[in-house]
């Protein structure tokens, strides 16, 4: 299996980071909040929310990565490596992505997130 491939595994998991901080890295989540988890993340403010909007960026934009990656690897033209240093660099993308969006960091968290954006249409660009 190839490191790109690698990532999207990396990538399917990673929004579950911001599921974790938001619930688990403050007051308020216990037994009961989780009988709707949902309802409990929709109460939350300041970083945790922004931490629970990150989770669903994250869910928003894995599939568009995952279906870059896969076609890349199925059109062939491009060398293995750099597909390889693609998805790694997607991977960093959706970590600072998400540091950004916990520090309020509003306008550099959009600068990255096209960053990442530029990295998906690179992978389906490279093969061609």
């Amino acid at each position: 299996m190839t490191l790109a491939y690698w990532c999207v595994l990396i990538a399917i998991f990673l929004p579950y980071l911001g599921t974790a901080t938001a619930k688990f890295l403050g007051p308020g989540y216990g037994p009961r909040a989780n009988q709707d988890p949902r309802a409990f993340l929709s109460t939350l403010e300041g970083w945790r929310k922004r931490a629970n909007n990150a989770q669903l960026n994250g869910f928003e934009v894995t599939p568009a990565f995952a279906a870059a990656v896969i076609i890349a690897h199925q059109a062939g033209g491009a060398e293995q490596g750099l597909l390889d240093q693609l998805a790694v660099a997607f991977i960093v993308s959706r970590v600072l992505y998400f540091i950004c969006y916990l520090a309020g960091w509003g306008p550099v968290r959009s600068l990255v997130w096209f960053a990442g954006m530029g990295l998906i249409a690179a992978l389906f660009v490279v093969p061609a």
